[in-house]
């Protein structure tokens, strides 16, 4: 009984996930730090994120996040340029 209510307690508990995603940007607002790419998702960059100085619309990034599972984005670890 021990175990059962350990593996449900353990079930429960959302592991934080880390996840990527490229793309090709849309549109980029330093000041505002979104970052829109061309399949029109928005990126929210909070102001710990290193985006290099002379990123432009045009350009294709890789992006590392983590999420809780279902319960959505929690933060943009980081931001490069893909190759």
């Amino acid at each position: 009984m021990r175990a059962l209510l350990l593996s449900a307690a353990l079930l429960a508990a959302a592991p934080a996930l880390a996840d990527e995603t490229t793309g090709t940007i849309l549109a980029y607002d330093r000041v505002a730090g979104l970052l829109v790419l061309e399949d029109k998702t928005v990126w929210e960059l909070s102001a710990s994120v290193t985006v290099p100085e002379d990123l432009v619309a045009g350009d294709r990034v890789r992006m590392v996040y983590t999420t809780a599972g279902e319960d959505g984005l929690t933060s943009i670890d980081s931001l490069t340029r893909a190759e």
